[in-house]
């Protein structure tokens, strides 16, 4: 490090990409110091993945007891007291920051420093006013809840998906808008507590069609009402707030909770000054090795515009730090490969994906073949009497390459790892319908579904 530089990175944020940054970067001897302006952990463990998932879960055993398939083996499902599971979840993300970041970061010996950071000029940030030249940055401020263009919004008290996840108190109905991930689970969530909810918007929108109209049938067997259309107007209503949309169509709920998509978290940075532009949405533009237009400036995480995981955050800061820290421009090469990126929406059942969808593949010239396996086909679905679902198959038909698996299914995220396994290592669909699978798993049903491919007779058991 020379003489003008303060330290070798300066990090802004402390959530999954500034740990994994300052993380690799204390791993190749380099100085590095963490800027948090609020909470420590980010978006993901206080108001994101960890909340949402702990109460999903919690709500998902209430609506599994309330409808509980097993004869002989009765189950209730009494009253909800939300205030005991908002406590039980602010429990677990405590002891979460401290043992994830707070000691990870003693563990590797960085700082985390308390404070607002933005640029002075392209060169220098300044720290609670305080001048800090680092040798290189980081930006990974993360993203928040975008507030839609929506007449009448402003005359609401409306929920974000991070209000949502304080509140107390049940509300006894719940008009939800998008039918994103964040809406999908939100609405369900609510739902499966015992809220009267209706989501506004359309369902899944990403989804493989097939598989969007299994959670088309889950919902509604969930009593959630859905209109697949845009919001026009809210407004204030006696008892709570009324929705309008573009049929004309008018809902009602005591609460609002709008999920229309998410925004970076710039406003504090002055990335003019700083000499970093940002792209059309708002996000911090970078190349594909995280530099930004200020080559001593990276970016990583939400913020960048990635695909907003924090596996994928984390892989960003990781790639970010060790460009940042390259002795030249030549060996800053690293940089994330996105092939079998896995997701997970976390309703019950989830709807998960791994690699291309049938769309992307014949958008990138693929010849392209799939199979559809319905659950009532997969014996783990069968005992557990509960056979919602399906697991679809992208191929490419010229060579049988797995391209892409996507699947609505109890356990649908775990078998993504294996599917992940399977695009990265070109496997192609006999491979898969060769390679050994547990029997009574619903991991299974990716070796099954590949069997399709050779012949669509019914199977049996395990053969």
């Amino acid at each position: 490090m020379g003489d003008n530089y303060d330290l070798d990175l300066a990090v802004i944020g402390s959530g999954g990409a500034a740990m994994s940054a300052a993380i690799a970067a204390r791993q190749a001897g380099a100085s590095v110091v963490l800027i948090e302006r609020g909470i420590l952990g980010g978006t993901c463990v206080n108001v994101g993945c960890v909340p949402s998932k702990t109460l999903l879960a919690a709500a998902g055993a209430r609506h599994g007891a309330a409808t509980n398939p097993f004869a002989g083996v009765p189950t209730t499902a009494d009253g909800v007291d939300l205030g005991a599971l908002i406590g039980q979840k602010d429990e677990l993300i405590a002891g979460m920051r401290q043992a994830k970041y707070a000691d990870v970061a003693a563990a590797y010996g960085f700082e985390v420093r308390s404070g607002e950071a933005r640029f002075l000029d392209s060169d220098t940030i300044a720290v609670n006013e305080k001048p800090l030249r680092g040798r290189a940055y980081l930006l990974a401020t993360g993203s928040e809840p975008a507030r839609p263009d929506l007449p009448g919004l402003d005359q609401v008290d409306y929920l974000t998906s991070t209000t949502a996840m304080e509140q107390a108190e049940l509300p006894e109905s719940l008009v939800v808008i998008g039918g994103g991930y964040v809406g999908l689970e939100q609405a369900q969530l609510f739902a499966h507590l015992g809220a009267s909810v209706t989501l506004v918007g359309r369902l899944a929108p990403q989804a493989e069609p097939e598989l969007a109209e299994i959670l088309r049938q889950v919902f509604a067997d969930d009593g959630i009402t859905v209109l697949e259309e845009h919001a026009t107007e809210v407004r204030s209503d006696s008892g709570g707030v009324l929705v309008t949309t573009a049929s004309a169509q008018e809902v009602r709920g005591q609460r609002l909770l709008v999920a229309t998509g998410r925004r970076a978290r710039t406003e504090a940075l002055d990335l003019d000054a700083g000499d970093v532009k940002t792209d059309a949405r708002g996000f911090i533009a970078i190349d594909e090795h995280q530099r930004t237009s200020n080559p001593r400036v990276f970016a990583a995480g939400d913020v960048s515009g990635a695909p907003q995981y924090v596996y994928v955050a984390a892989a960003g800061g990781r790639v970010a730090a060790l460009n940042a820290l390259a002795a030249s421009p030549a060996q800053a090469q690293a940089r994330i490969d996105y092939t079998g990126l896995p997701a997970v929406i976390f309703t019950k059942p989830q709807l998960a994906s791994a690699g291309l969808s049938e769309t992307e593949a014949i958008q990138q010239g693929h010849v392209c073949e799939c199979r559809v396996l319905g659950f009532d086909d997969v014996p783990r679905a069968l005992v557990n009497r509960d056979t919602r679902g399906a697991l679809k198959l992208v191929a490419d038909a010229e060579t049988g390459r797995v391209l892409g698996v996507h699947a609505v299914a109890d356990g649908a995220g775990e078998i993504m790892l294996a599917a992940t396994y399977a695009i990265k290592a070109a496997m192609t669909v006999d491979e898969l319908a060769d390679t050994w699978a547990p029997y009574l798993t619903m991991a299974e049903s990716l070796r099954i579904a590949a069997g399709l491919f050779r012949n669509q007779m019914p199977t049996s058991c395990c053969a």
